[in-house]
């Protein structure tokens, strides 16, 4: 939605990047400023033509809204652009004259330079539906207040800050999770009823009003270790910035956004979620997490440690079947200790299969070359694959190459080349993938059958055949083998 916000300005508005910049800081948080306005929003930006068209609007979450219909798109005629001129020539706040009528409700309607500097280059519209208005209770008039000191630091270029974290990320307080106004000097002068919770819940059993909000964070948090290092400046209103105060009872996230009058520091807003559950799941997801990478990091020491035990008893036996099989087996079980290995650093249950493409190949063909050189080639990519995907896939591509090297390429030298493409589908079905196995070797042995071949091959085709493919073996051009097979993959999500 930015990218397509800033395309549409860049071409047909005279922005600067600097001011779309700073027009996509003031959406990210907005939302507060309407919450706090109980307004519309409308963000209105003059085009090339001479033209105003809203090219963002934004609804409060804390009371009734004016439009029900976007209106993003929309020219400002008449008055309304008459009133946009003029905040956008004297760079002052301004207000109509008298409610606007409309559908029986009055509408009070502000403009609102949007400044960078010294000049005013776009304008925030506030739309307020008086008819819903009741007698204000404190929090309401708490609200408003704090919303006009955010409109004027608007028009004045000091607010939103560029070094501000937004409202976007992920367990950020909002307006409707609790709310404190801070002094000069870091008192509570006002708290909301959600707000208060939220501090109670962190342990402090006392009032709130009054007292010093970095006097009571350190309170509840005397005996707690770790502290995140910017609560301080959090809890006193001095940083534009986030923490999380964390206690044996609970857990809050804090935001701070310094109020200003002529670059003079006045007060602050801090907005207060309580994150206990949601830090509660991350902690089980994390936990959960380890415990899957642990479980893959162990099964992989144990297949390893087979294999160890297969080489062993390879090496008491004299050259022949007996020893081939067990040397066989090794490297089965070796190329699924792969992904495992894969897979204990990862943080789901995906991995990069590229990797375990490259360093499978690797490892074949240095144990394979001997006085004959033999290279090997990695074309295209195979993506991420679910570790469902990725084990039987790197089995068919061990034993395919090992097949190669051992009976194409050991007596001709040459090279075996890996050669995938990955056909992209929706995201439901799952993307297939078409993987050609080359050599240019002495090519496919006369009479051979697939189905009735050794154990390398009846492996290959049951293993195919389980990732929804098929597999066939033809003679490559000017000379060698090429086995090509598709595998249908799937979906990574679900």
């Amino acid at each position: 939605m930015a990218r397509l916000l800033a395309e549409q300005l860049h071409r047909e508005s005279a922005l600067s990047e600097p001011e779309i910049e700073h027009l996509h800081l003031l959406l990210g948080d907005w939302q507060l400023l309407s919450d706090l306005s109980f307004a519309d929003l409308v963000l209105w930006v003059r085009m090339r033509g001479g033209e105003w068209r809203a090219v963002a609007h934004v609804r409060p979450n804390t009371g009734q809204m004016v439009f029900f219909e976007d209106i993003v798109g929309q020219q400002a005629l008449g008055d309304r652009a008459r009133l946009l001129d003029r905040a956008l020539a004297e760079g002052a706040i301004l207000r109509r004259g008298g409610p606007l009528l409309d559908h029986d409700h009055a509408i009070r309607e502000e403009a609102v330079p949007v400044r960078i500097g010294e000049q005013a280059f776009a304008v925030l519209s506030r739309h307020t539906n008086l008819t819903a208005l009741r007698t204000p209770s404190r929090l309401e008039l708490s609200y408003q207040g704090l919303a006009a000191a955010l409109v004027r630091m608007i028009a004045a270029g000091e607010w939103p800050s560029p070094s501000a974290p937004t409202g976007l990320r992920r367990g950020a307080p909002r307006v409707g999770d609790g709310v404190i106004h801070l002094g000069v000097d870091g008192a509570v002068l006002y708290a909301s009823p959600n707000a208060m919770s939220a501090i109670h819940r962190l342990g402090h059993p006392g009032e709130v009003i009054g007292e010093q909000l970095a006097t009571v964070v350190a309170n509840v948090l005397r005996d707690e270790a770790p502290v995140d290092e910017a609560l301080a400046m959090v809890a006193m209103g001095r940083a534009a910035w986030r923490a999380d105060v964390t206690t044996r009872s609970g857990a809050v996230a804090l935001r701070a956004i310094p109020l200003t009058e002529a670059g003079e520091r006045v007060g602050a807003v801090i907005l207060l979620r309580d994150v206990s559950e949601l830090r509660r799941r991350e902690h089980e997801l994390l936990s959960k997490d380890a415990t899957i990478r642990e479980i893959h990091h162990r099964v992989k020491n144990n297949l390893q440690t087979v294999a160890a035990l297969l080489r062993l008893q390879a090496r008491r036996l004299p050259h022949g079947p007996a020893r081939a099989a067990l040397e066989e087996a090794d490297r089965r079980v070796g190329t699924i200790a792969l992904v495992h290995e894969t897979l204990s650093h990862g943080f789901d249950e995906t991995v990069d299969f590229d990797e375990i493409a490259e360093r499978g190949l690797r490892a074949i063909v240095e144990v394979a070359t001997t006085e004959l050189p033999i290279n090997s080639r990695l074309e295209g990519s195979f993506g991420r694959l679910r570790a469902e995907d990725a084990m039987p896939l790197a089995l068919v591509i061990s034993e395919l190459v090992q097949n190669a090297v051992e009976h194409g390429l050991r007596d001709t030298g040459g090279t075996v080349s890996v050669r995938v493409d990955r056909e992209q589908r929706e995201a439901s079905e799952g993307d297939v993938l078409q993987v050609a196995i080359v050599d240019d070797g002495t090519g496919i042995p006369a009479g051979f059958r697939p189905g009735k071949a050794g154990l390398g091959t009846q492996i290959v085709n049951t293993l195919v055949q389980g990732l929804h493919g098929t597999i066939r073996w033809e003679d490559a051009q000017p000379h060698g083998t090429q086995v090509r097979f598709f595998a249908r993959l799937r979906p990574l999500e679900g």
